[in-house]
């Protein structure tokens, strides 16, 4: 089951079921099963916040990811910055709904149990992301 939550954010205008059979697909693709996650997006300073109380890091980011999965289930929560991927959605060139989808997917690969903190990893994950994103029209 998928939830979206916005916490000090405007509501952005989401398929949550389309979200979920994207998380299904991609979860068959990885000899997994989609179990409950939830989507909280919020601003900058409320991640940060998050960053800070939970993870100790005193820095931006446009994702963190609270995996609970037990295999094969993937669950988790995914708190995701709009703040942050407005902006890199500019820095990078793609759409604000490119950069969102690559976010939302991003944090449920590492549900599935791919990093992204070794060189190597992040050319995985890259992989993996623009596959994902494929089967939803992304390029």
């Amino acid at each position: 089951m998928l939830d979206l939550v916005f916490e000090d954010v405007a509501i952005l205008q989401l398929d949550a079921s389309a979200i979920s059979e994207w998380y299904v697909k991609v979860s068959l693709q990885e000899n997994k099963e989609f179990g409950d996650v939830t989507i909280i997006f919020c601003s900058d300073e409320y991640l940060l916040e998050v960053n800070r109380q939970h993870l100790d890091h005193d820095y931006y980011t446009d994702i963190i990811t609270f995996d609970y999965s037990e295999f094969p289930i993937v669950s988790g929560d995914l708190f995701i910055s709009v703040d942050r991927v407005r902006e890199n959605a500019s820095d990078f060139k793609v759409s604000f709904e490119h950069e969102l989808h690559r976010v939302i997917i991003h944090g449920f690969l590492h549900l599935c149990g791919y990093f992204d903190k070794s060189e190597e990893d992040e050319l995985l994950m890259r992989s993996k992301e623009n596959q994902a994103l494929s089967l939803i029209g992304f390029k």
